[in-house]
């Protein structure tokens, strides 16, 4: 009798666990336009706190490296873009809002996500439909005939429901409405990802700077995000796990707020909110980068990577391990120098590839990489002769442990190298 009811308990046990499943990951990014670091951290945003006080919060910075091959401008489709691809603009190839050439080569979350779950579910919600048509590309042969399944966009073109007037108070109004459907959407479907853009807080700095007007707008648009996160909530009380992140796209000019594109401070300058439990040190220690969160969320809902477009990718993971990142790559006295910042083990190598040509740039197919050697991660600097390397551009590969990150060694303006 006692080995019987010993084999009941385990027979119960063992469908108990099969029933059990890990709960289902999902992600919804908000990108709120054009507010700078500085500002965020003034105006009152109580629905933005809460978010980080899940979580965390950390100044970023967008513009790639200034002055480098991946200067970028500090406009709006373009650090989109960035986010979205996880690379600057000398690879994703959107300069401007005009959008007119995206490198497709370069994937977005949602190309990654579809390709690994062809069953997930993908949705939109914006206050520009180029966002989707011509950034995430829907339904164009370079992005795999992706599709979204649920948009819903395109509103600042309804000047029926929406009249324009010049003080933009219809994008207001369409903001809401977009803030509102999105939390409905995510409260009653959950889909798998999710991209909310709202376009508010930029109009009120392009007309009025720093003033009221954009102070009332971000406290707007984080009421905004209280509506969507509250939704996430009742997802995650559903046992779904969810990353909710809430960046911004560019700061703003320094002396007056009014517009942004250069490359001062202030419009580099911007921040990040999220729920994510697990932040690495990276996160709270080091000023990130909006190409951070795309391998964030690569992370969060455990997609597979192909080789060649992990090669690519400029930022890394804010949760979890990661061993290496903010890597350069100089020539000098006659060396090519080699230097990395490095979190990872005692006793963790780091290994060097490099290749002379850029096929996936211009192709997507995978370039041929050598390895150049394999160091100690703690030694954070290594050097060659620089005789055999004079190809124009050189791209290096830098890989640890836990984390891949990559560098471009772009001969300059010049006959011949120094």
């Amino acid at each position: 009798m006692k080995k019987i009811l010993l084999l009941i308990i385990w027979f119960s046990l063992a469908i108990s666990e099969s029933f059990a499943q890990e709960a289902p990951k999902k992600v919804v990014f908000i990108i709120l336009d054009g507010i700078a670091y500085d500002v965020i951290k003034e105006v009152n945003t109580p629905n933005i706190d809460r978010i980080a006080s899940a979580g965390g919060f950390s100044r970023a910075y967008v513009g790639g490296e200034k002055g480098g091959y991946s200067e970028t401008p500090t406009i709006s489709a373009v650090g989109y873009n960035s986010l979205l691809t996880g690379t600057w603009v000398n690879k994703h190839n959107v300069f401007g809002n005009n959008i007119r050439r995206p490198n497709y080569n370069y994937w977005t979350i949602f190309r990654y996500l579809r390709e690994a779950r062809p069953n997930a579910k993908l949705a939109v919600f914006s206050t520009w439909l180029d966002n989707r048509t011509k950034l995430i590309g829907e339904a164009l042969e370079a992005t795999g005939n992706i599709t979204i399944d649920y948009a819903f966009d395109g509103f600042e073109l309804d000047t029926m429901a929406f009249p324009h007037d010049e003080k933009k108070d219809y994008i207001s109004k369409i903001d809401e409405h977009v803030s509102q459907e999105t939390a409905r959407y995510i409260m009653s479907e959950g889909p798998d990802l999710s991209w909310v853009y709202l376009e508010y807080p930029d109009d009120m700095g392009h007309q009025y700077g720093d003033s009221p007007q954009l102070v009332n707008a971000v406290q707007n648009a984080d009421r905004q995000a209280g509506l969507i996160y509250d939704a996430v909530l009742s997802r995650i009380e559903m046992g779904e796990d969810w990353l909710i992140v809430v960046t911004t796209d560019h700061g703003r000019q320094p002396t007056t707020g009014l517009h942004h594109g250069g490359q001062s401070d202030r419009e580099r300058d911007i921040w990040l909110a999220t729920n994510a439990q697990n932040l690495n040190s990276y996160f709270h220690e080091e000023t990130v980068a909006i190409t951070d969160i795309l391998p964030t969320m690569i992370r969060h809902l455990e997609i597979p990577v192909p080789e060649q477009n992990l090669n690519e990718i400029d930022g890394v993971p804010l949760t979890g391990s990661i061993s290496v990142f903010n890597p350069d790559v100089r020539r000098e006295d006659g060396k090519i120098l080699f230097s990395w910042k490095f979190i990872g083990g005692e006793d963790e190598k780091i290994e060097i590839w490099f290749s002379k040509n850029n096929k996936f740039r211009t192709t997507g197919n995978a370039d041929e990489y050598k390895l150049l050697a394999t160091v100690d991660g703690t030694q954070k600097h290594w050097s060659v002769s620089a005789s055999g390397f004079d190809s124009p551009q050189m791209k290096i590969v830098f890989k640890g442990k836990h984390n891949t990150v990559n560098k471009w060694l772009v001969k300059p303006k010049k006959d011949k190298w120094e």
